[in-house]
């Protein structure tokens, strides 16, 4: 229950500006921490001291990311890892995070629009079979076929029939892709009712963040409960001893992120991988080669 006392109003409009500050870039928000650190030496107050915490932490986690993704490609595996939640559950905060030093060639994120009308007469798992990872590459679902046992359940955009057929095929096709080599890692944000009241303010006051905001997403917020008997009949009927279901506590995002970063590492038996050592080359020089001018119109002005 939300209280409208000015109490509650400057307690909410203090986390909206927290929740604004946590979407800037990483290595920006620790140069600017750095840079206000005292040189004196004193201690850091509390909340500076934890995110300069989290931040060392989390630079940790993504270099054992970049052993995992080389590990990965170098032993021919393929992953696929799932996130799932509700609106606003900081899913794709976790992706960012987890994507953000590796290689994009060998990891890469699947975020599928609605189906259009010819992928709507498809097996209902075609087009995700399409993004499927080949041997050495790692594969994020930002959303999954659980938007059959979600969003499209609620919303009415399958059949009871349908429904009913993705609960009976989900587990065999998800044997499936086990049996054939793919490690198969499903997550799913779990975040309080406020929470996600919190965010979704937050996305209308940030101009940057505005476009997160759907209309489907305001829509959720009438049909929480029904989301929440969807989730549970969806954990009930699809957790698996060969794809098990893992929980992720959402409400503080940046130990969401370390928690399912360190997790997702614990899944795979890794090992760093030995690199050559690098030279680099002297550049070859011909005396009789001569740098043509570029014409001044075609350069970029410098304005900063």
């Amino acid at each position: 229950m939300f209280h409208n006392t000015s109490l509650d109003t400057q307690d909410l409009m203090q986390r909206i500006a927290s929740e604004l500050m946590d979407g800037y870039d990483e290595e920006l928000e620790l140069e600017i921490e750095d840079r206000e650190r005292d040189g004196s030496g004193e201690a850091l107050p509390l909340d500076k001291a934890a995110r300069q915490a989290y931040f060392r932490e989390l630079f940790r986690l993504q270099g054992e990311l970049v052993k995992l993704q080389d590990w990965v490609q170098h032993t021919r595996q393929k992953v696929v890892i799932l996130f799932e939640g509700r609106d606003a559950a900081g899913k794709g905060g976790v992706i960012k995070r987890i994507t953000q030093r590796l290689n994009p060639r060998v990891a890469r994120v699947a975020a599928l629009p609605a189906p259009n009308d010819r992928e709507r007469t498809q097996w209902y798992f075609q087009r995700y079979v399409a993004h499927l990872p080949a041997a050495g590459e790692i594969v994020l679902f930002d959303r999954s076929w659980y938007n059959r046992a979600g969003v499209e359940h609620v919303m009415g955009f399958c059949t009871d029939e349908e429904y009913e057929e993705f609960f009976r095929s989900v587990p065999e096709f998800e044997k499936m892709l086990v049996r054939s080599g793919i490690t198969l890692i499903k997550y799913w944000f779990s975040i309080t009712d406020e929470e996600q009241h919190l965010r979704f303010l937050s996305r209308i006051h940030d101009p940057l963040k505005q476009w997160k905001l759907s209309p489907m997403d305001l829509e959720s917020r009438k049909r929480w409960e029904a989301y929440t008997k969807a989730k549970e009949t969806m954990l009930e009927r699809t957790h698996i001893p060969e794809a098990p279901w893992w929980l992720v506590q959402a409400v503080d995002k940046k130990k969401a992120r370390l928690n399912c970063i360190a997790h997702l590492l614990d899944q795979l038996p890794y090992t760093e991988v030995p690199h050559p050592e690098v030279v680099l080359p002297e550049r070859v020089r011909h005396p009789e080669y001569f740098r043509q001018p570029v014409p001044a119109d075609m350069y970029v002005p410098e304005r900063y």
